[in-house]
């Protein structure tokens, strides 16, 4: 989570920073810091949903950079919640600050909340280069430094937690990494990086006790007692230090808390003595009950510093030596794929946060802080994810039951229950019958089960308990292994309300980001306008023209006319020029809401076709929106601009454009329910446009197996298939 103030003490300070030359070797890397950093370091565009094409280009660049001067990376993911909740508090802190910041974006103003699929980009791109990687459970700082205290190499990152763990190989901060300036002749390339090792900062300190160095950590991260015990403490500590006349930081720049407490700490010899004092400090300024909290204090701390022990074999080794091992929870309930899955960055962490915590935090994303989140209109798919994590056989609410109450309700809410009794007004329904049937339905909505999330309201973090439903075909965890591809892909359009009928026309690799835009026209708040829906459908074109183009590819299986590249390229330059208008045209909050609820479908549906095990190809994100492009297009459409004017005659363009926009108003149209599903629900919303929750004709014909490339780790299905 990091150690408040201790990067910029550290980095501050130029003699605790050693300029190195970094070349050939192994290289431990932080993924979550890396991504995050290489998004923001290079302007890319953050308000109007991410432009992840050039995203993904930087990417490439990075390691090429590492490839060039022998640097062999090793990337470590975070996972999801930590298990025991301790750091639940922190995380909901940040998220409300990264609603606020989106606001901010929002205005126009500068924040740094990354759009929502950059960590999938960045996870397909690594997946494409070969990269190994793997994520963990939870946080992973510490299998990220044990194992570079194993190997004995550097370890990149800008979390501020490894300027306390001991690290052999050194630290390397990534505001200091230029991996851009590659320095060196041509078979000795190096990256110039400044490096920082624990030896270097205890030296200055008079030769403090490592081990003491997480005291430090623990002390100022207030992570223990309340805060005003904790604040108390730390002035004590000051005061101590300050009666002393500064200890032996004398000579330093101004003291900060942090050289306070290391000079404070530097006359202890073990962390025994300087526990000890603590006690003794705490004991001097309490009386009464606050003396006998003393020893619970000292034990709070002693376990905030074993977070920062680091043990001799680090378990990610074996992982990346022989793909063994697959890093997961004690006693995990997911069978053996899901868990290799989660570990190579296939599993999202929601899908784990909701099987063991039944908690899932919610990204926020740059759109209209007046109306409802954007991950509302996205509900509905969530339910369906937790009801194959949550729900056996018929308990709790299902599907068919949410349909016949009434649909959704506004912003996906599913709102049906369990039927469990016939109509109490039927002939020969005796008293005692009714009073029966009435115990058992109470009985049976007290079990339902609910996942917690925390989402945005207004500019409020907001915890909301949203119900797992069952699919028609009852599918579950412990049975989706044995699951033939058709009924998992049928489960798919089921949720999104597609007919594979609509969806025959479409290339495999775009037929989920097809299933997803016509579930966004029905769930999306306000109604998306047919200008959003033609730049959307064209910012896929661009990225399919831009793939075949890079790759030479030729994975269309329907009839396309033969490519004419000087038209095409033609093309594509017109639409790259408007990404440039879109930062000229200013920031549009309304359709930002729009397309942010499309993302949001679209991330919560990556989601469930990785738990049904890929019955559809994954999408090739990278290509398949650009913000900055369709908020572009968009305000040439709003402007009386046809889209018949921009593609041209009998061109490949042309073709894909209007197979898409026609296989999307087909998905949208004949999602219709039943007439039971006309009513009014429980939340008094009146359908959701006609459409009851899952409720649609399900098509005909077996669906097609996922990218090979990317399922690997299912082979064992492929054989049963």
């Amino acid at each position: 989570m990091g150690v408040h103030g201790l990067t910029t003490f550290v980095e501050g300070n130029r003699l605790f920073l050693s300029d190195v030359r970094f070349r050939d070797s192994r290289l431990v890397i932080d993924g979550n810091s890396l991504y995050f950093n290489l998004y923001l370091k290079h302007g890319l565009d953050r308000q109007h949903g991410g432009d992840y094409d050039a995203f993904a280009g930087i990417v490439c660049q990075f390691l090429s950079a590492l490839e060039v001067c022998g640097i062999q990376p090793y990337v470590v993911l975070d996972g999801g919640i930590d298990p025991s909740n301790k750091k639940l508090n922190t995380l909901q802190q940040r998220l409300q600050a990264r609603i606020k910041e989106a606001e901010n974006m929002a205005h126009g103003r500068n924040g740094s909340v990354l759009p929502i699929l950059t960590r999938q980009v960045f996870i397909q791109v690594l997946i494409q280069k070969g990269i190994p990687l793997v994520q963990c459970p939870a946080e992973a700082d510490w299998e990220i430094a044990c194992l570079a205290h194993q190997w004995r190499c550097p370890l990149l990152s800008n979390d501020s937690d490894f300027y306390i763990f001991d690290l052999p190989g050194g630290y390397l901060p990534l505001n200091f990494f230029q991996w851009t300036n590659l320095n060196g002749k041509a078979s000795h390339r190096y990256i110039p990086a400044r490096c920082y090792t624990t030896k270097v900062l205890c030296h200055w300190y008079g030769g403090l006790n490592q081990e003491l160095l997480p005291l430090c950590a623990v002390l100022i991260g207030n992570d223990y007692g309340t805060p005003k015990e904790a604040e108390t403490l730390l002035s004590l500590i000051d005061a101590s230090v300050l009666s002393r006349k500064g200890g032996r930081g004398k000579g330093k720049a101004p003291s900060s808390r942090i050289d306070l407490l290391l000079s404070w700490l530097s006359s202890f010899a073990s962390s025994v003595e300087a526990l000890a004092e603590v006690s003794r400090l705490m004991g001097a300024d309490s009386s009464g009950d606050k003396k006998k909290g003393k020893g619970g204090l000292r034990l709070q701390l002693q376990a905030g510093m074993q977070e920062y022990h680091i043990t001799p074999q680090s378990p990610l080794a074996s992982w990346f030596s022989e793909c063994k091992a697959a890093p997961g929870r004690h006693n995990s309930p997911l069978p053996e794929c899901f868990l290799h899955a989660a570990a190579q960055g296939l599993l999202a962490p929601l899908v784990v946060d909701a099987l063991f915590m039944r908690k899932v935090l919610l990204h926020p994303q740059v759109e209209n802080s007046k109306q409802p989140s954007s991950h509302c209109s996205a509900r509905a798919i969530r339910q369906a994810i937790y009801g194959i994590l949550l729900l056996k056989g018929k308990q709790g609410g299902s599907v068919q039951d949410n349909q016949t109450r009434g649909g959704r309700g506004r912003g996906g809410q599913a709102r049906g229950r369990l039927q469990t009794t016939q109509q109490t007004g039927n002939e020969g329904f005796s008293i005692d019958q009714a009073a029966s049937a009435t115990s058992l339905q109470t009985q049976v909505s007290c079990t339902r089960i609910c996942v917690e999330e925390f989402d945005r309201l207004n500019l409020n973090l907001k915890k909301n308990q949203v119900e797992a439903l069952l699919l028609k075909s009852h599918l579950h965890l412990d049975t989706l292994g044995q699951a033939p591809a058709k009924v998992r892909l049928n489960a798919l359009f089921e949720v999104l309300g597609v007919s594979q009928s609509a969806m025959a026309a479409v290339p495999p690799h775009l037929k989920l980001a097809v299933a997803v835009t016509g579930f966004w026209l029905q769930e999306a708040v306000p109604k998306p306008s047919q200008p959003q829906l033609q730049a959307l459908v064209l910012g896929m074109v661009y990225g399919e023209l831009v793939w075949i183009d890079q790759s030479g590819g030729t994975h269309y299986q329907c009839s396309v006319p033969q490519l004419n590249w000087p038209v095409e390229r033609g093309f594509l330059r017109w639409l790259d020029r408007q990404r440039s208008k879109s930062w000229r045209q200013g920031m549009h909050v309304a359709a930002a809401h729009s397309f942010s609820q499309w993302q949001a479908c679209l991330w919560s549906a990556l989601c469930l076709n990785q738990l049904l095990l890929l019955p559809l190809p994954e999408l090739r994100l990278s290509y398949l929106f650009s913000g900055t492009m369709v908020h572009g297009l968009l305000g040439y459409l709003k402007e009386g601009g046809a889209t018949e004017n921009l593609l041209p005659e009998s061109s490949f363009s042309r073709h894909l454009y209007s197979t898409l926009l026609h296989a999307v108003r087909d998905c949208s149209s004949k999602a219709r329910p039943s007439s039971a599903g006309r009513g009014k629900g429980r939340g008094g919303a009146q359908g959701r446009r006609g459409r009851g929750a899952f409720g649609v004709r399900r098509g005909r014909g077996a669906g097609r197996r996922g990218n090979e490339g990317m399922s690997n780790m299912f082979a064992v299905l492929e054989i049963n298939e």
